[in-house]
């Protein structure tokens, strides 16, 4: 009988054994999970404002190079006809009194200039906030707009 109660015994101090440490997997796994999950929530929102900044960026930096009319065009005929030749120059202006700086300024312009039209794209730079940690490249967006003086 004394045999049977110490085998009993150490087999219960082996399963208390075996059982150390099983939160601490538990809490690791959860961590891990929730760190991941508030990467995706965290980031994913940051990606959406910086596209919604670069598309308004890029709407203002249409409008601010559609107002570069002629003024001779304007004063002989009344027609407005924009300076397509200077659209490149004033998106980058403005992308730069924006708050934009380097590549960001140099990649932005005008991808098709008419006397009717402008289109225009702009780059912005952005650092991921958490999954940074894995991922340490910088990420691009991109905000594109057309714009048309205003004739009436």
């Amino acid at each position: 009988m004394r045999a049977v109660r110490a085998w009993c015994a150490q087999v219960v101090v082996r399963l208390r054994h075996d059982e150390r440490g099983s939160g601490a997997a538990a809490v690791i796994i959860f961590a891990v999970v929730f760190m991941g999950l508030a990467a995706f929530v965290i980031d994913g929102g940051l990606s959406i404002s910086q596209r919604e900044r670069a598309a308004d960026i890029a709407e203002q930096a249409a409008r601010y190079a559609a107002e570069d009319v002629q003024q001779g065009a304007l004063r002989d005929n009344g027609t407005v006809v924009i300076n397509a030749a200077d659209c490149t120059a004033r998106v980058r202006q403005f992308a730069q009194q924006s708050g934009l700086s380097g590549a960001d300024v140099a990649a932005s312009g005008c991808t098709a200039a008419t006397a009717q039209q402008v289109q225009v794209e702009v780059q912005l730079t952005y650092r991921p906030v958490l999954t940074g940690l894995f991922y340490d490249a910088p990420i691009q967006v991109h905000g594109s707009a057309n714009a048309e003086p205003l004739t009436g």
